[in-house]
């Protein structure tokens, strides 16, 4: 059995970079040549009281400019470590691509900050450029699911799986969680990512980004008609992701932040501050169009 593990030796660089972490930090680096980038304002935690909850799994980065970059922190001693006074003190004032940096060679706690800075710093060169991402269609991946498709599902959405079965779809769960395979009423969840190759259509979690199984995952979506990527961490430049073979990337957009950080300090839901887009890879301009935007709208 072929089960989803950690990334393989092939999509590491010479330093243990992961390549596509590498990838878009570079792209964050060329930002970073066409004028200063914000630092870091803030770190925002979910309080103790929303552990255990899909409020207390995020926290959020926030730039000297207001951007706010998510990142998915219930992996290991992420939130634990993350909630260490001293350490929250210290991130007060840091270039934020510094920090962005963790994401490509840190690991933890470091890795899941420097992918909220890449997110924050994706949103601060969205906003300069002033392009804001079309609202997503549906909350299944724009997948145009129907009778006949075969969706592969990486990382199990619980409240999906009925709206999923509802198109006519099969589906097929792929998980890490051993307690979870098994059988269900007319799909099943499994270990094996090889299950994917006899899918059409595939809707992943955007914890691969920060669990080091993207590259395992795409491996067995060479074939797939379509490929989205969702979650509420999926905030980053997706131009890395398309040239794998992602063709959607489906996030939050926060459109109040004030409220937006109440609420997430006080572990309750974002839902009445942000909303969910979705990029297609065909609709997307590209990180080069939004940096000339970014420059030709800079202040003089």
């Amino acid at each position: 059995m072929r089960q989803l593990k950690a990334r393989r030796p092939d999509s590491v660089d010479s330093r243990g970079m992961s390549a596509f972490a590498a990838d878009v930090v570079a792209l964050l680096e060329r930002l970073a040549q066409a004028g200063p980038l914000p630092r870091v304002h803030a770190l925002h935690l979910p309080p103790l009281s929303a552990d255990g909850t899909r409020a207390g799994e995020f926290c959020a980065v926030e730039l000297e400019d207001g951007s706010l970059g998510l990142s998915f922190v219930v992996l290991g001693d992420t939130l634990a470590d993350l909630r260490a006074p001293l350490g929250r003190a210290a991130l007060v004032g840091m270039p934020a691509l510094l920090l962005a940096r963790g994401y490509a060679e840190g690991s933890g706690a470091q890795r899941a900050l420097g992918f909220a800075a890449v997110n924050a710093l994706t949103r601060h060169l969205f906003d300069r450029s002033r392009y804001e991402p079309p609202a997503a269609g549906d909350s299944i991946g724009d997948l145009g699911l129907r009778p006949g498709d075969h969706l592969g599902m990486v990382g199990l959405f619980p409240p999906l799986v009925p709206k999923v079965l509802a198109t006519g779809a099969q589906l097929t769960v792929v998980e890490l969680r051993a307690d979870l395979a098994g059988p269900r009423d007319g799909w099943h969840v499994t270990l094996d990512t090889g299950e994917l190759d006899r899918c059409n259509k595939i809707l992943s979690t955007s914890t691969v980004l920060l669990n080091d199984t993207l590259d395992a995952m795409l491996e067995h979506c060479r074939h797939a008609e379509r490929v989205a990527l969702i979650g509420p961490g999926a905030g980053c430049l997706p131009d890395p992701l398309y040239a794998r073979g992602v063709t959607l990337l489906g996030g939050t957009w926060i459109l109040n932040a004030v409220a937006f950080k109440v609420a997430l300090r006080a572990g309750e839901p974002w839902g009445p501050c942000a909303r969910k887009f979705a990029i297609g890879r065909d609709d997307y301009p590209g990180f080069d169009h939004l940096l000339a935007n970014a420059r030709a709208h800079a202040p003089t």
